[in-house]
């Protein structure tokens, strides 16, 4: 199983999984085959793409906060850091077999996480959701956006992930409970 950490935008490294579990910051990606690994990291304004390919079963998660003033960001200055993550994810998928026309997206993070200041967070979720639009790779899932930050877990080969919301005491609040199961009347299927 291959695998591959970007420790900064300027000098990747190659990392080995402890446990299953490989955790990346912000400026960080890594890119797996390897089904019993998971990829964990911590979101404010933060996003993350969790970005997979499911016929080659290949996947992989960034981590990155567009830099700059709200200035900067019109100029597009800022988003060429984001661009250059979001490309290093995409391009560590392609070289180990994963195909573009079946890439498909999961995104989270993008929070307002200080209130009255610019907000960096929307930022970055419109930014993540213009480049995979733009690249003609599809969301199909996540959570971007709100005032919470959050813990993520990304299983890249299976495309399963979890997340917990952190409250504004921040502590993780518990999960939501499962929605209650259908009444059938006999001769429906449901299908989930």
């Amino acid at each position: 199983m291959k695998h591959q950490l970007l420790k900064s935008a300027r000098e990747p490294a190659s990392h080995e999984a402890r446990a299953g579990k490989i955790n990346i910051v912000q400026g960080e990606f890594f890119v797996t085959d390897d089904p019993d690994v998971f990829v964990t990291t911590l979101l404010g304004s933060c996003v993350a793409a969790c970005i997979r390919d499911p016929v080659a079963r290949v996947g992989g998660m960034n981590h990155f906060l567009l830099p700059g003033s709200e200035a900067r960001s019109r100029n597009s200055e800022a988003e060429r850091y984001g661009v250059h993550l979001m490309e290093l994810l995409v391009n560590g998928l392609l070289q180990r077999g994963a195909r573009r026309d079946r890439l498909e997206a999961k995104l989270f993070g993008g929070a307002r996480t200080i209130e009255g200041l610019s907000d960096i967070g929307a930022r970055n979720a419109a930014f993540a959701e213009r480049f995979l639009q733009n690249e003609e790779i599809a969301v199909v899932g996540g959570s971007l956006r709100g005032d919470c930050g959050r813990r993520l877990q990304f299983w890249p080969v299976s495309g399963r992930v979890r997340q917990a919301i952190m409250s504004a005491d921040k502590t993780f609040l518990p999960p939501p409970p499962p929605p209650a199961p259908r009444q059938s009347d006999g001769g429906e299927v449901e299908f989930f």
